[in-house]
C-alpha cells in the first residue's frame, strides 16, 4: 500500500506537470536504514521514525517502488538511484561548495550523517583508490550499551513506550522526534514532586506528544519565550507561575543544549577522522546540514557550531545550511547515475559483438566442417583455407618403443632440446631431460641461415651439456608452423606464423634447412621426423591414454590434429588405415567465412599483425592476439571518455603491452580489484576502481568468446570423427597443450562446456599434456624408426 501511495502521488505529479509521456530518471529519497548494494538496490534493514509497513523489511524499497510505479500504469520513469536524505543533504550543499564532505541532518523525525571516507578502509566495498559517501546511520549509535552512563530514566521511559524499543537509542536522546516528550517527562516528574505547578498535574501534562519540540523552540526565544511558555503551559491545564515558566524554560535549554553537545561530540568524531584520513596538520571542510530542529530552534546552531570548534580546535569547519532540502543533492545523484547508466548501456553494446549465441555457434561448427571437407578433397585442397596436412603418422604408440631419441620443440620465442629415453616393456618408463633456450628477435626476423645456426648451436650446446656429443642420435623436430608433409622426414614450410619471419625457409624443406646447419657445425644427427606440435601432443598422450585421438594447442598459437580415415584423405595415395592429419585450422575464416562474427577490433589486430588477411581464426582465439584485442577495446573506450579518465596513455598505444598472461591474472576469480589496479599499474595504466572493474569484464568477453570459437572448432572435429566410424554416441580422448589451456582460469571449462552443448553425442575427455609435445616427437621418432628397421628387414 506505501508503495502504490508514492507510485500514485509520483503520477499525479507529472500528470499536473505536463511531463508523464516523458521517460525520465528518477532520484528517490529514502531516509530509512538501508543495506545498499548498488546505487539503485537497497535493502531496508528497519522501519524508523514511527513507520511500520509490513513487507517491507529486508526488501530491496527500489524494486518495491518500480514494481509499484509499474502498476500504475500511465507514467515511463526508472529509479536510477536511491539516496539518503543525509547523502542528499551533502551532495545539495556540495554543488554550492566543493569543500562539503559532510551531511547532518537534525530534524522533527530523526537525525544522521553520513561523510566521504577513503575507500581504503570501506572492507565491504572492493577498491582503494578514491573515496565513497557513507552514511553512518548513527541513530543507532549507543544499541550496543556504550552510552548507558549518560542515558537518564528520561531517556529509558521514552524508549521503553517507542515502537522501537532498544533501537536508535542516540536518535531518541538528541532527534525533533522525541526533545518534547523529553521535556514532558521531566515536567510530570518535577510536578509530581512539587517542584512546579504546586504539584498540579493535569491529564494533558499526562498525555503522551502533548508537548512538541516546536514548543522547544518557542520557549527558548530570547524575548517572547517566558511569554509562549505561560501559554503552552496554559493550555495544558497547569496554571504556572512566573517561576515557573522560568524554571520550564531551563529544563527546555538543558534538554536541546545536551541534543546539541551529544551531536557535536560525534560529529567532531567525523571530523576528526576526516582529518586523520588527510594526513593534514588542519582540517578545512564544511558541514551540509539540514531538518527542522537545527533550522527552526533559536539556540541550537550556535550551541552546535561553538561545541564542534571546540571540540576539533584544529579544524576550519563551516556550517552551511541546505537551502533546497535533499531533493537538489538526489536529482544530482540521478543525473550521474543516468550518464554512468547510458556509459554503461554503450559498453555493453560494444560488447555485444563477442558475445556470441549457440545458434552462431553451430554456424561456426558447420563452417568448419566445410572447410575441413574442402582441405582433405584432391580438387578442393589448393583453395581451401583449411590445409588438413597429411602427417605420415600412421599410428599412435603401441608400448613397444624403446630406445634413445632427441628431441627439437620449436613454436615461439622460445625453443627446447631433449633427451628422451624411452622403455618398454612391462614397466613402460619415459625419461627426459631439457634445456631451454631463448630465439632473439633479430634471429626470428633475420635470414633462415641465422636462424638454423642458432639452433644448431643450441643442440651442440646440449649435447655438451649431456656429455653426448659423439652419439649419432635419432631426432624428431617439432616445427609448430604450417608444413606441406611430403614424408615424415619432409616438412615444407607454407608460412610463417606467431612473428617469425625469417627470409628463405617459406617454400623450404625445414629438415633439409636444419640437416644443412648441422652440417656446417661439422656433427651428425639422424633427423628422422618433423613433427607438428599439435601432433606431438596428441602423441603424447596417447602413449598414457589409448583412445587418445586429437590433438589440441591452445596457447600463444590455435591448431588441432586427429586421426582421419585413409579413405578420406584424397591428396596422399591409399586407403587403408588412418593417418594423422595437421588441420592448420588457424586459417579457417581466411576465405571471409567467419567476416561476419569478426568485430572491427579483430580486423584492427589483423591490419597491424605480421601476416593480414592471414590466421583469422587464430586470431580471434589464441593467447598471441588476445591481449592485443582488449588492448584495442581499451583505446576505443578511453577515447570514448568511460576509461583511463579519456586519457590514451603511452603504454595503452604500444602494441603487444597487453600479455595473455596478464588477461589470465586479471581473470583470476580470487583477485580483488585491488590487485587489477596492480597489474593495470604495472602496465603504466593509472587506474580508477572503476576503470578495473570495466578492463576485467573486457578481458573476460575477449576470452568467453576464443574458448567459444576454440570449442565450435573441436566439436566440428570430433562429430567427424564420429560420422567416419558410423558411430550413434562415441567416447573420445583430446589431447591438450598450451598457456592459455593452461593457465588461464576460464578458458579450459568455457570451451569443454561449448564442446558438450555443440556435440552432444560424443563424450569428449580432455588429457593435459604434462610434457608438452617434445616426448611426442620422441615417440613419433621411435615409430618411424620402427617402421624403417621392419621396411628394411
Amino acid at each position: 500500500w506505501l508503495f502504490d501511495h508514492v507510485a500514485e502521488c509520483l503520477g499525479d505529479f507529472m500528470e499536473k506537470q505536463n511531463i508523464k509521456d516523458k521517460k525520465l530518471p528518477v532520484g528517490f529519497t529514502f531516509s530509512f536504514p538501508c543495506a545498499q548494494t548498488k546505487l539503485n538496490e537497497s535493502f531496508l534493514l528497519n522501519w524508523t521514525k514511527r513507520f511500520k509497513a509490513s513487507g517491507v523489511e529486508g526488501m530491496d524499497v527500489v524494486a518495491l517502488l518500480n514494481k509499484a510505479i509499474k502498476k500504475r500504469g500511465g507514467i515511463d520513469v526508472d529509479v536510477l538511484a536511491l539516496v539518503n536524505d543525509t547523502v542528499g543533504t551533502m551532495m545539495t550543499c556540495g554543488y554550492d561548495d566543493q569543500h562539503c564532505e559532510v551531511g547532518v541532518v537534525i530534524g522533527q523525525p530523526g537525525t544522521n550523517a553520513c561523510y566521504m571516507e577513503e575507500l581504503r578502509h570501506i572492507d565491504l566495498v572492493e577498491g582503494d583508490e578514491g573515496r565513497m559517501c557513507i552514511n553512518t546511520e548513527w541513530g543507532a549509535f549507543g544499541d550496543n550499551g556504550m552510552l548507558e552512563d549518560i542515558r537518564t530514566e528520561f531517556d529509558r521511559e521514552i524508549d521503553r513506550g517507542s515502537l522501537n524499543p532498544g533501537k536508535q537509542l542516540f536518535e531518541k536522546m538528541v532527534s525533533g522526534m522525541y526533545m518534547g516528550e523529553l521535556v514532558r517527562l521531566i515536567l510530570v516528574k518535577m510536578a509530581k514532586e512539587e517542584f512546579l505547578f504546586e504539584g498540579r498535574i493535569t491529564p494533558e501534562l499526562l498525555t503522551k506528544g502533548t508537548f512538541e519540540t516546536k514548543h522547544v523552540s518557542a520557549i527558548e526565544k530570547s524575548k517572547e519565550g517566558l511569554t509562549k511558555a505561560k501559554e503552552i503551559l496554559g493550555r495544558l491545564g497547569v496554571e504556572p507561575s512566573a517561576d515557573d515558566c522560568i524554571a520550564v524554560q531551563h529544563v527546555c535549554t538543558i534538554v536541546s543544549h545536551r541534543s546539541a553537545n551529544l551531536i557535536a561530540a560525534t560529529l567532531g568524531g567525523i571530523l576528526s577522522r576526516l582529518k586523520d584520513n588527510k594526513g593534514n596538520p588542519r582540517l578545512r571542510t564544511t558541514v551540509g546540514i539540514d531538518g527542522s530542529l537545527y533550522k527552526m530552534h533559536p539556540q541550537y546552531a550556535r550551541r552546535l557550531h561553538k561545541t564542534v570548534r571546540r571540540l576539533v580546535p584544529e579544524s576550519d569547519v563551516r556550517f552551511l545550511l541546505s537551502e533546497s532540502g535533499s531533493s537538489k543533492g538526489a536529482a544530482m545523484v540521478t543525473a550521474v547515475a543516468y550518464r554512468l547508466a547510458d556509459q554503461r548501456r554503450q559498453i555493453t553494446e560494444t560488447l555485444a559483438e563477442f558475445r556470441l549465441t549457440n545458434d552462431q555457434l553451430l554456424e561456426v561448427k558447420k563452417r568448419m566442417r566445410t572447410e575441413i571437407q574442402n582441405g582433405l578433397g584432391k580438387k578442393t585442397h589448393d583453395n581451401a583455407t583449411v590445409k588438413m596436412w597429411p602427417t605420415y603418422v600412421r599410428s599412435t604408440p603401441d608400448g613397444s618403443e624403446k630406445g634413445d631419441f632427441l628431441a627439437l620443440d620449436l613454436g615461439g620465442t622460445n625453443f627446447r632440446v631433449l633427451l628422451v629415453k624411452i622403455r618398454s616393456g612391462k614397466r613402460r618408463t619415459v625419461e627426459m631431460h631439457n634445456k631451454i633456450y631463448a630465439i632473439p628477435m633479430e634471429v626470428m626476423q633475420g635470414t633462415g641461415e641465422e636462424l638454423f645456426d642458432h639452433i644448431v648451436q643450441c643442440i651442440s650446446d646440449f649435447l655438451d651439456y649431456m656429455g653426448m656429443k659423439n652419439t649419432r642420435l635419432p631426432l624428431g623436430f617439432t616445427f609448430s608452423f604450417p608444413c606441406r608433409q611430403t614424408s615424415l622426414d619432409a616438412g615444407i614450410l607454407v608460412t610463417w606464423t606467431k612473428g617469425f619471419k625469417a627470409t628463405d625457409c617459406e617454400g623450404e624443406d625445414v629438415v633439409g634447412l636444419l640437416r644443412e646447419g648441422i652440417k656446417r657445425r661439422e656433427f651428425d644427427l639422424d633427423v628422422v621426423a618433423v613433427v607438428n606440435d599439435t601432433v606431438g601432443t596428441m602423441m603424447t598422450c596417447a602413449y598414457e591414454e589409448a583412445t587418445c585421438e586429437v590433438g589440441l594447442i591452445a596457447g600463444t598459437g590455435s591448431n588441432a590434429c586427429y586421426m582421419e580415415e585413409m579413405r578420406n584423405i584424397e591428396t596422399v595415395e591409399g586407403d587403408v588405415g588412418r593417418m594423422c592429419v595437421n588441420m592448420e585450422w588457424g586459417a579457417f575464416g581466411d576465405n571471409g567465412c567467419l567476416d561476419d562474427i569478426r568485430t572491427e577490433y579483430d580486423r584492427a589486430v589483423d591490419d597491424l599483425s605480421l601476416n593480414p588477411g592471414k590466421q583469422r581464426y587464430e586470431k580471434m582465439c589464441s593467447g598471441m592476439y588476445l591481449g592485443e584485442i582488449v588492448r584495442n577495446i581499451l583505446i576505443d573506450l578511453t577515447k570514448r571518455g568511460f576509461l583511463f579518465r579519456g586519457q590514451i596513455s603511452e603504454t595503452l598505444k604500444t602494441r603487444g603491452i597487453f600479455e595473455t598472461k596478464f588477461l589470465s591474472q586479471i581473470e583470476s576469480d580470487r583477485l580483488a580489484l585491488l590487485q587489477v589496479r596492480s597489474i593495470l599499474q604495472q602496465l603504466g595504466l593509472d587506474s580508477t576502481c572503476d576503470d578495473s572493474i570495466i578492463v576485467k569484464e573486457v578481458c573476460g568477453t575477449v576470452s568467453h568468446r576464443a574458448a567459444q570459437l576454440c570449442g565450435a572448432g573441436m566439436a566440428a572435429v570430433v562429430d567427424k570423427i564420429r560420422e567416419n566410424r558410423g558411430l550413434d554416441q562415441m567416447d573420445i580422448t583430446v589431447g591438450v597443450d598450451g598457456t592459455l589451456y593452461k593457465l588461464h582460469p576460464h578458458f579450459s571449462g568455457i570451451m569443454h562446456q561449448t564442446v558438450k552443448e555443440l556435440a552432444p553425442k560424443c563424450n569428449v575427455t580432455f588429457f593435459l599434456s604434462e610434457d608438452g609435445s617434445g616426448k611426442g616427437a620422441a615417440l613419433i621418432t621411435a615409430v618411424g624408426c620402427r617402421m624403417r628397421e621392419q621396411e628394411e628387414s
